[in-house]
């Protein structure tokens, strides 16, 4: 069986008893350690110079286009959401485009990879509300508009993150079994058309996770804000 076909779950390279190291482990960790080294090779000689180096022109391309997408998000000045937003966004594409190395599993075709994605943006939401509005506040708003809620306000949140998980889960190992499909099938014809897509739809699913995690947070925040301008309304026309 190709090993596209399998999850990186099930390949696995080392095991002794119970413990076992798979692809998802190994991809993942060679992942980020490619980022760590690309982040300080990136960033170790950087200038304000007119003239730039071609890593720190890239690298500016890529950070202001994740600072404005945050900022029409969320309306609010992007730094303090720029390095969890721009982790994911970053860990996401380039899990996907290696899939272009022979022999490489994206971890993101595995469903314990996009789960843990997913907690991380599940667990960001309360963070960014509670640094914003307090601890009393941000669980003030699941009682809303009546305590009845609280339940379902946390079920939305839960199905939520499921979805995140699913969708990358989904589409990254859907994309990998077509392409093996159609490759083992016509393998002179498919193979440079197939691999231009998949680097495409590994694009869009990391622009998509980003996105997504961005306007959860975006819109915890604007709840309270939302409400807090809504006081401020009444109380003026009380006023006046």
């Amino acid at each position: 069986m190709d090993i596209k076909l399998l999850s990186p779950d099930q390949v696995i390279f080392w095991r002794w008893g119970p413990v076992s190291i798979n692809a998802t482990l190994v991809f993942t960790w060679a992942i980020m350690l490619l980022l760590v080294a690309g982040s300080w090779l990136a960033t170790r000689n950087l200038s304000g110079d007119l003239r730039l180096s071609r890593w720190q022109n890239l690298l500016e391309i890529v950070v202001d286009g994740i600072r404005q997408q945050i900022r029409d998000i969320s309306q609010r000045q992007p730094d303090k959401f720029l390095p969890f937003i721009g982790t994911l966004f970053i860990f996401i594409v380039v899990s996907n485009l290696l899939a272009v190395v022979p022999g490489y599993i994206a971890p993101t075709a595995s469903l314990s990879t996009t789960a843990g994605l997913a907690i991380g943006v599940f667990l960001a939401v309360p963070w960014y509300g509670i640094r914003d509005q307090g601890f009393k506040q941000y669980l003030r708003n699941y009682l809303q508009p009546t305590i009845f809620m609280l339940p379902f306000n946390i079920i939305g949140e839960l199905s939520r993150t499921l979805a995140l998980a699913v969708r990358l889960f989904g589409n990254i190992m859907s994309g990998a079994k077509i392409a093996a499909i159609f490759l083992a099938l016509a393998p002179l014809i498919f193979p440079i058309f197939m691999q231009a897509l998949g680097l495409l739809t590994g694009l869009i699913q990391a622009y998509i996770f980003a996105i997504l995690a961005m306007v959860y947070i975006a819109a915890a925040l604007r709840v309270h804000e939302g409400k807090q301008l809504n006081r401020k309304q009444k109380g003026e026309n009380s006023y006046g």
